[in-house]
């Protein structure tokens, strides 16, 4: 028995032959016009071209130019809006201090000792968080009115500018005797354009 006569006994329409072998493989030939027109997909989607390139640079760029400046007004935006919650919260600080050792309540005794010559305001902003012994206390305790000192957003430390219920109020030297204000160090223009960091 020769090839030609085997070769239709091994065939089957499931893909093998009784003796297990596979169907020979199909003819994928190409006329002349399908292989011209997959010629030109491959050629017009190989890659891009440099005017191509330069104009997805030149998009990235326009956009960099775009996004970076809101990203710099935002991140100093939420600074300021920073600055002015922690000065808001140690003027808060200060008056409960002073309303504790000097009540302007009539008929209320102050709850904590305080420094002489302080005129009841805090000598220094650690007084603030250390706190101060309360009057009449047998065991010592004291009142604080700040958890810690807060950062300055804008200088980026802790060093706050301080004035005393003596200094002036364009005073950028700190008298020492008290703690009466306290303000930023920074003489840099705000985002309003108007008024300058040290002056809030």
């Amino acid at each position: 028995m020769n090839k030609r006569t085997i070769f239709p006994l091994l065939m089957k329409e499931g893909g093998r032959g009784r003796l297990g072998l596979r169907q020979p493989p199909l003819n994928l030939s190409l006329h002349k016009g399908e292989k011209s027109c997959l010629m030109k997909f491959f050629r017009h989607h190989r890659g891009l071209t440099f005017i191509e390139m330069m104009v997805v640079v030149v998009i990235i760029l326009v956009l960099s130019a775009i996004v970076l400046p809101v990203a710099k007004f935002s991140i100093r935006r939420q600074r300021e809006v920073e600055l002015k919650r922690n000065l808001r919260m140690m003027r808060d600080a200060i008056d409960a201090y002073h309303e504790a050792a000097a009540p302007t309540t009539p008929g209320t005794t102050p709850k904590i000792q305080t420094k002489f010559g302080t005129d009841g305001w805090p000598p220094t902003l650690e007084n603030l968080v250390d706190g101060e012994t309360m009057i009449g206390d047998v065991k010592g305790k004291k009142l604080r009115f700040l958890r810690r000192i807060p950062i300055d957003p804008i200088t980026n430390s802790y060093e706050w500018g301080l004035r005393s219920s003596q200094d002036e109020p364009e005073d950028r030297m700190w008298g020492g005797e008290n703690v009466w204000d306290v303000y930023c160090k920074s003489h840099v223009l705000s985002l309003d354009g108007v008024t300058y960091y040290d002056e809030w």
